[in-house]
């Protein structure tokens, strides 16, 4: 494992095995239809398609997605990125039938070499949980570069908290969130997102639903910041 940040630890030490348990249900099941205002199979269509036999999931949560999504090809290449060992360890076994690589590191820190690179990569509801704005949770992207071949798609989602639709309730809950250092989003805004995103890839496709923004480029090698 990479030397990690204590904001790092911070943010992902909410996810504990009891609260995994039950993050499907309150984060997949009520949060996205009823607060965020996206319901999860939007995020899981996006996915779809992106996907290649050659992917790696970063910010894994519980593998739900992973579980219900539909590789194009096979035999498929799975690799899991996490920081938190529970969500490696939940996913992994859900994720079983793929026989995953399982790479415990801090995405805002650079990453040990990978000998075998990806052709796409997926990030749902990682960008949100990250400590920092926008500008400085982007190096992620810089960090995975040398994860991935000349080509490879890369795919997310993220709750934003401002040049998104917002109601009462999602106010609130993002707000609580914020103070309970659950969310680092206060100051993550759809423009910026637009912008580091074009900074370093190409054909970015950027998608609101609700209070989610939906993201899709390209990794391109000459792209220079």
């Amino acid at each position: 494992m990479n030397n990690a940040s204590e904001e790092s630890f911070a943010g992902q030490a909410v996810y504990s095995k009891k609260l995994l348990s039950v993050y499907d249900l309150w984060v997949l099941g009520i949060s996205n239809s009823l607060i965020w205002k996206c319901r999860t199979k939007n995020i899981l269509r996006w996915l779809n398609q992106s996907l290649t036999a050659n992917h790696l999931d970063v910010g894994v949560g519980t593998g739900y997605y992973l579980e219900h999504c539909t590789f194009p090809d096979s035999p498929v290449r799975l690799g899991l990125l996490d920081l938190n060992p529970n969500s490696l360890e939940a996913t992994a076994n859900r994720a079983s039938r793929y026989v995953p690589e399982v790479y415990q590191a801090d995405v805002l820190q650079p990453l040990p070499d990978q000998p075998r690179r990806f052709d796409s990569v997926s990030l749902n509801y990682l960008l949100h949980c990250l400590p920092g704005d926008l500008s400085s949770k982007a190096v992620l992207f810089d960090h995975l570069a040398p994860w991935l071949n000349p080509g490879a798609i890369i795919s997310g989602s993220t709750i934003l908290h401002e040049g998104v639709p917002k109601g009462l309730t999602a106010r609130r809950l993002m707000d609580f969130y914020n103070r309970k250092q659950i969310f680092s989003n206060s100051a993550d805004q759809l423009d910026e997102l637009q912008f580091q995103l074009s900074q370093r890839y190409t054909d970015v496709e950027l998608k609101v639903i609700g209070c989610v923004a939906l993201f899709r480029a390209q990794y391109n090698p000459s792209k220079t910041n």
